[in-house]
């Protein structure tokens, strides 16, 4: 039993140099050699990390294509369908790719696999969706500033189509009524994002 530990002891001792010794090599590292190699590859890794194998980055808003679309557990028609979309134009996030399959989150953060061509480059925005007060509308505008005459006031969840954002304002189409809508009132195009559609 004392060997055991005396062993074991030894082992521990041994085990703790070998981390001092691999401290000091890493600290002496970073003084030799300059972090910003590191943070240029990192940085490359991360970019290619948001580019899917398709070419296109991830994540990135897309529409549902047809009136109805089902949604699967995996990416394979052989996976469970877990829930349909019976709206055509409804915005959705693609974050993931995997052959003809895209994985998708739409606005309540719902998941999962479709067919890429069910899903359509034509981009739509769902006003305010997080909006719980229905009653709280979004001013649409007849010019992209906060002083611009109401064009139409919108409720949540209302689907519009984007034609372009300038990353502060969406021109959008909604019944064929035109007007601007703040960026950050929409789901559909990021903050800060440009959109020519």
């Amino acid at each position: 039993m004392d060997s055991f530990n005396k062993f074991r002891f030894s082992n521990l001792g041994r085990m703790f140099c070998l981390a001092s010794i691999c401290s000091v090599l890493t600290g002496l590292s970073l003084l030799f050699f300059p972090a910003s190699g590191f943070a240029e590859e990192e940085a490359a890794q991360e970019a290619s990390q948001n580019v899917g194998p398709s070419g296109l980055p991830l994540p990135r808003f897309v529409s549902i294509k047809p009136a109805r679309v089902n949604v699967r557990v995996g990416p394979g028609r052989n996976y469970t369908v877990v829930f349909s979309y019976q709206k055509q134009g409804l915005p959705v996030e693609i974050t993931q790719e995997y052959d003809q399959w895209r994985k998708i989150r739409d606005s309540d953060g719902d998941e999962g696999w479709v067919y890429q061509s069910l899903l359509s480059g034509h981009r739509t925005a769902m006003i305010t969706p997080w909006q719980k007060d229905k009653s709280k509308l979004a001013p649409m505008r007849r010019e992209p500033s906060e002083n611009a005459p109401l064009a139409a006031e919108l409720e949540p969840g209302v689907i519009a189509t984007i034609h372009k954002c300038d990353g502060k304002w969406c021109e959008l189409d909604v019944n064929h009524t035109r007007g601007y809508v703040a960026q950050d009132q929409l789901w559909g195009a990021y903050p800060g994002e440009t959109v020519k559609n």
